[in-house]
């Protein structure tokens, strides 16, 4: 714990005319009895920096610092390893948001200064985990375009990359290609496919290892000392590495599950696989009598955007669909081509493609296959409800009808396991509060994971991870996909991805050796700690953990792995026991703020509302609400929590019996479509809540005095009214019969 604190108040900024900077500094002094507290007009400015650094020198390691948000000015106010610093958000949550010299704003300061200095003596400086012979490899599962990007980046930038590819040769799915479209202007051109050159590059780079015909047997470990099993050639080779990379592409949909398109039951309705198979060998041709295809349809979506095969958009047929008829027209320029679709996606440089297609004759129509029939000389009729002319079109004489069958994940191929399914009682109320994490027995990775053997799923196999803000980064920890096992995507994005999971990969192994955690708390050394001694056994660490970070020894106790973790503490939330902690935030840490907070006499008529508000999304937006100048309640003390998932119910519990009138909970949206920073946490702290009734009626309080709200960084104009609309409904209820207590 930090052995001397200083706290130092900013009166810039419009702090020193709304707020009475002597009152605040009494707090700190008289009240919290802490022997230096400043005030500076510029705290932020080199004169205020020096005043702060030369305490520190004369050895203050405890810093309060009462200005502006904490999300500003990070770089300015450190000073040190040694050093705690806690920041007092009295400009952007106070000053900007509630009315300048008033009671209630001075209060709202006041009590924001007394839960900062409780927190900064409690706070420890957390020490680094550090890996013994850290492992600074790239592992790369997969060796097509994305997986040879990732493995040359990451070669370049000086690092040893080991790459398993289950095929005999490099190159997957694109090696399978006759031409692919150009990424240059005109963008109209089809050129020969290049990936032998990437494939050469790695191939003939000393820093690649590189493993064909194998597959990884077993990955154990953590990031900087994953230890990975490959089996080759009935073998096992063992490599030590930092990261993986996950680049294993996708598949075709079965075709066969389209007969109502016509495939297997004409020989003439073939894939677009067997297409790029006839132009490399030089002629298209019908498959029933080998006499050249002068008459050739493209049915695109087939299987894709259908609810009953793939529901989403496999981004790539289009385009690929395109490609292939100007593959006919080269062949024979007086071919007739139809192209059925349901959209068509061409967009940025693919738009030049597509008007190609259109000057050399291509006709497109749009609309829904109706029906499709053979004749007796196997020609085909495709019927199409065209949503353009408003009326059936039929095409008759069609030699070739090629079917554009979408992409499915290999993460999404096997086996599907659904793990942490509700509680007996929710199965009895068909409810079900946190949903289950889903995986397939892929054998891509086969980690020795207590939580799974391989990556979570999304409902459509795709690796689970937070789209809008972590692309490449999956909820396991130095595990990043890229390519099309992560998403649908077309060639360009698959290179942008490779590139984008090796830097991932790298970053992962450089903040590792740093003892600091990845994303989305980068550079916190902080790690869970464990009283092991009171563990119970519960498993609810193991379970609620989003990231895989704790696994299991036989007797059911912890096993923690400081690398896996992200540092969200959604652990700390879910220890009945309260066994862990880190050393800057703890169950008696945030307890102690909350008791902090003075709350008035009934009589005085001053409610109080504690917020606990998750640091990624609905801090944020309540910052932005103040820069906006937006007012807020009076009554609100707002307490930022790491991740909502951290969130244990003895806060709530302490806030309640000190008489505090409400609790409002405001964490990031969860669901399937969630923004979530750490994937679970919003939906793990709904689902206590949801238990949280035997507490309230311990303590003979109404349920409603505890809420729960979904916020985004961009709801901040909305907080107003939803903290208002909170506020009613407490004094509906009247005020907490604890107060006094």
């Amino acid at each position: 714990m930090a052995k001397k604190v200083g706290a130092y108040i900013c009166t810039g900024c419009g702090i020193g005319e709304a707020l009475n900077a002597e009152a605040l500094a009494k707090v700190a002094t008289k009240e919290q009895k802490l022997e230096i507290c400043k005030t500076h007009p510029f705290l932020c400015g080199a004169e205020g920096r020096e005043l702060i650094r030369q305490d520190v020198q004369a050895g203050v390691d405890g810093v309060v610092i009462a200005a502006c948000s904490p999300r500003v000015n990070t770089d300015v106010f450190a000073f040190g390893d040694g050093v705690v610093v806690e920041r007092v958000n009295l400009r952007e949550q106070v000053i900007w948001s509630h009315p300048a010299n008033d009671e209630d704003t001075q209060m709202m300061a006041e009590d924001y200064l007394r839960m900062g200095i409780v927190k900064a003596k409690q706070a420890e400086i957390p020490e680094p985990y550090r890996v013994e012979d850290l492992a600074r490899a790239v592992l790369v599962v997969g060796g097509g375009l994305a997986g040879l990007t990732a493995a040359g980046a990451a070669a370049r930038a000086g690092y040893r990359v080991v790459l398993v590819e289950k095929e005999a040769t490099l190159g997957g799915w694109v090696a399978t290609r006759f031409r692919q479209v150009a990424d240059r202007p005109p963008y109209t051109d089809l050129e020969p496919v290049d990936i032998a050159r990437r494939v050469r590059e790695v191939e003939e780079n000393p820093n690649v290892t590189v493993y064909k015909g194998a597959r990884v047997a077993k990955i154990s470990g953590a990031p900087g000392m994953f230890e990975v099993s490959i089996a080759r050639n009935g073998e096992a080779v063992t490599e030590r590495v930092g990261a993986v990379v996950l680049a294993t592409g996708a598949v075709p949909y079965d075709a066969s599950r389209l007969e109502h398109l016509g495939f297997g039951r004409y020989a003439n309705v073939v894939t677009g696989d067997t297409l790029e198979e006839m132009a490399a060998k030089g002629k298209i041709v019908r498959p029933s009598d080998g006499r050249e295809a002068r008459s050739v349809g493209f049915v695109l979506c087939a299987g894709s955007r259908d609810p009953e095969h793939l529901p989403y958009c496999s981004a790539i047929c289009c385009v690929e669909s395109l490609k292939q008829a100007l593959y006919v027209k080269e062949q024979n320029p007086q071919a007739a081509v139809y192209v059925f679709y349901k959209d068509m996606r061409s967009p940025g440089q693919y738009e030049f493609l597509y008007q190609r297609a259109q000057r050399e004759g291509v006709l497109f129509f749009r609309g829904n296959i109706a029906g499709i029939e053979e004749d007796e000389n196997k020609a085909l009729t495709v019927q199409v409800d065209d949503v353009l002319v408003g009326d059936r079109v039929v095409a008759e004489g069609i030699d070739l009808l090629v079917l554009a069958t979408g992409m499915v994940s290999t993460a999404a191929r096997g086996e599907m396991m659904v793990v942490g399914a509700e509680e007996e009682e929710e199965k009895k109320s068909g409810v079900s509060l946190v949903r289950p994490d889903i995986y397939f027995r892929s054998d891509l990775l086969n980690l020795e994971y207590r939580q799974g053997p391989e990556l979570p799923s999304l409902k459509y196999g795709f690796p689970d991870s937070h789209f809008i803000c972590f692309p490449y980064e999956t909820r396991r920890t130095g595990i990043y996909a890229a390519g099309a096992v992560r998403a649908p995507m077309d060639l360009p994005s698959c290179v942008k991805d490779g590139l984008g999971a090796a830097l991932k990969a790298i970053q992962c192994i450089e903040l590792t050796a740093r003892g600091a955690s990845v994303h989305p708390r980068a550079l916190d050394t902080s790690y869970a700690e464990f009283r092991m001694e009171q563990c119970t056994q519960c498993k609810r660490c193991t379970v609620e953990c989003p990231f895989g970070a704790i696994n299991e020894d036989e007797k059911a106790n912890p096993l923690y792995n400081p690398t896996r973790c992200r540092r969200c503490a959604t652990c700390l939330g879910a220890c009945p026991q309260r066994i862990i902690s880190f050393k800057n935030y703890s169950i008696t840490m945030i307890g102690s703020m909350v008791k902090a907070i003075e709350v008035p006499e009934e009589d005085e008529e001053k409610p109080r509302i504690l917020v606990f508000a998750c640091e990624n999304d609905a801090y944020p937006a309540l910052d932005l609400a103040g820069i906006n100048r937006q007012q807020l309640s009076p009554w609100i003390r707002v307490i930022p929590l790491r991740c909502l998932g951290s969130l244990n119910l003895i806060w709530i519990a302490d806030a309640l019996s000190k008489g505090i009138d409400g609790i409002l909970m405001l964490g990031c949206r969860h669901g399937e479509d969630y923004q979530c920073h750490f994937v679970k946490g919003s939906e793990l702290a709904n689902y206590r809540l949801s238990k949280i009734a035997e507490t309230l009626t311990r303590l003979a309080l109404e349920s409603d005095r505890v809420r729960m709200e979904q916020v985004s960084i961009t709801d901040y104009d909305r907080l107003p009214r939803l903290i208002e609309d909170f506020a009613k409904r407490l004094e509906e209820i009247g005020p907490n019969p604890y107060k006094g207590f």
